[in-house]
């Protein structure tokens, strides 16, 4: 199937072609006809597949296929997503595929002056791509009608749920026309997206890629058990015995995160941090260093890393495993995108045992273990619980399934005796781990 197949405009083509992309993937071939045709979609695909080309080229040829309204140019489709750097990235994804439409796109997310932006909507723009929060704050300051939308898209709604956006949602809802198209992806369901679903869209197509809740296929995984205090000198050797020269690094916290990119710092690697406590200005420079080559190492937190689009990206580390499964699918989405191979690496201590096997559960699969030589875990060592930041414990009280692993968690502890069957690489770091690990995935 080819992109012509699909019906687009020549312009979206063209744009289409310029990027690069010939074939269409499997969620944009699946997704395309029926936004084209007017329905209501649910969509569901491994994160990197695509999906944002998705619903991103069908919505800019339905907004130049109706006619607007006479008057003023009015916001006529709204993008939702649940932080600044995927509003960002969709954005750049309206201009790039509509650069030969007559069709004006912006951006309003937290963390930056609101000016600019008030200012930018003032000149009228066809579609607005923004984060819930900020977008109430425009509507509090009735500088954004959204009384002439006609296509709403709930980008990475799993997470506009875990971070708690639910109610926000729902007040844009009230501010929505009651006739409009209404599309909702996420690279991973539960029981309250399908409620999400049920309340917003009416009778929609459900379009999964892959099955539910998994890994993508081109991502090696393994897991290294290693002491909790062992795992910043596991890390820096990983990075420099491996000689990797691009690696997003996952850590639950922020605190966690700046004491991390400080050690790798002071151990030699060029490293920066991205959560949600930094301004704007420097989440967006350390990202662009990152991209660029002038910073080796992002740490970051699921937060900050949600939409972050870096292409062929080749190692993510868990460096902390997250609270929640799903998290764990997201992060190593961020690599093995568009076709490249990539690697993901967990370090994991005795206290996260109880994480790795949840994990493991929901993506249907044991993780092969590769014990590092001189990084044995110590048996004699028992589980102690995890302290969560504060957003984890605001958000553990707004999403149940949260609640409930907290709950499990002060309920059972894992045994003190090491819960890993993996085995001792005494081959040292050479190029035999890829290998080793390789054919256990």
């Amino acid at each position: 199937m080819s992109f012509e197949s699909l019906g687009l405009r020549t312009e979206l083509l063209r744009a289409a072609s310029e990027k690069g992309y010939r074939t269409p993937t499997p969620i944009q071939s699946q997704a395309i006809p029926p936004i084209l045709d007017g329905r209501d979609l649910m969509g569901g695909a491994q994160t990197g597949t695509g999906k944002t080309a998705g619903f991103t080229l069908p919505l800019l040829q339905r907004l130049m296929s109706s006619k607007p309204e006479k008057g003023r140019r009015a916001i006529r489709a709204l993008v939702l997503t649940p932080t600044r750097e995927l509003a960002a990235q969709v954005t750049e994804s309206v201009r790039v595929y509509g650069k030969y439409l007559p069709l004006r796109s912006a951006a309003v997310f937290g963390g930056v002056s609101i000016n600019p932006q008030i200012k930018k909507l003032r000149d009228g723009v066809d579609i607005l791509v923004a984060t819930p929060g900020r977008l109430l704050d425009h509507v509090s300051q009735t500088t954004i009608d959204l009384s002439r939308v006609e296509i709403l898209v709930l980008d990475e709604a799993d997470r506009m749920l875990d971070m708690g956006f639910i109610h926000d949602i729902r007040k844009v809802m009230k501010l929505l026309p009651k006739k409009k198209q209404t599309l909702l992806f996420s690279a991973t369901f539960s029981n309250d997206i399908k409620r999400l679903a049920d309340n917003l869209l009416h009778k929609p197509d459900l379009i999964e890629v892959a099955q539910r809740n998994t890994a993508a296929e081109r991502v090696t995984q393994v897991v290294h058990p290693v002491d909790s205090k062992k795992k910043r000198k596991l890390l820096s050797l990983l990075i420099g015995s491996g000689n990797w020269k691009q690696v997003l690094v996952f850590a639950r916290t922020k605190r966690n995160c700046d004491r991390l990119a400080l050690a790798l710092i002071k151990d030699g690697l060029n490293a920066a941090a991205i959560h949600g406590g930094k301004s704007q200005g420097a989440r967006t420079k350390a990202l662009a260093n990152f991209k660029s080559g002038n910073v080796r190492i992002l740490v970051a937190t699921d937060i900050a890393a949600r939409g972050l689009d870096i292409s062929q990206l080749p190692h993510v580390v868990n460096y902390e495993l997250p609270h929640v499964p799903e998290d764990y699918i997201h992060r190593i989405g961020r690599t093995g995108r568009a076709g490249h191979e990539g690697e993901a690496v967990s370090l994991v201590c005795i206290d996260e045992a109880k994480l790795l096997k949840d994990i493991e559960r929901l993506i249907k699969i044991e993780i092969p273990k590769v014990i590092i030589e001189n990084f044995e875990p110590d048996p004699t060592i028992k589980a102690q619980p995890i302290t969560m930041g504060r957003n984890q414990q605001r958000l553990g009280v707004k999403n149940s399934s949260r609640n409930k692993q907290s709950s499990s968690r002060k309920k059972q502890r894992p045994s003190p005796s090491s819960p890993y069957k993996g085995r001792s690489n005494n081959q040292g770091r050479t190029g035999n781990r890829s290998r080793q690990h390789s054919s256990h995935a």
